[in-house]
């Protein structure tokens, strides 16, 4: 598994994140803004936000709206929101779809793996990063500056 995940974090560089938060102690919003300071481009998507701006990127209401390619979709939400976000990521072509810590999702996996998607669930992609990277495994969530 971590061979599959060095791979994906050295080859992906363009991520959105679904969940992400205008709150800066989330987790999601510390993950994103970690990424972001390790060369990820992160776009987020959460509707209660369209329009506005989270860490300097526009965030956007669905996977589908964003108008660039996006590598990996990685979700912070419910396991059973999952199913509808892994049909979005075929829709949009990504590479891979990451659930975070906690998340997982049966038949999610069965749809983006049958369309050649990479799939990792319950891993966090922060600190897959600094584990693999940095050889350091730090409590999260930890923001490392």
């Amino acid at each position: 598994m971590n061979d599959k995940i060095k791979e994906i974090l050295s080859k992906y560089k363009t991520i959105a994140m679904v969940g992400v938060s205008k709150d800066k102690t989330k987790a999601s919003t510390i993950v994103m803004k970690y990424m972001q300071k390790y060369g990820f481009k992160v776009i987020p998507v959460n509707p209660d936000s369209k329009g506005e701006k989270i860490l300097g990127e526009e965030v956007f209401e669905k996977l589908v709206d964003i108008e660039i390619p996006i590598d990996i979709v990685d979700i912070f939400r419910p396991s059973v929101e999952a199913l509808k976000l892994a049909e979005d990521a075929v829709k949009i072509g990504a590479k891979v779809l990451w659930l975070q810590l906690g998340i997982r999702n049966q038949e999610a996996k069965e749809i983006v793996e049958s369309n050649n998607i990479k799939y990792i669930e319950n891993r966090c992609t922060k600190m897959e990063y600094q584990k693999i990277f940095l050889k350091i495994n730090p409590a999260f969530p930890v923001l490392l500056d």
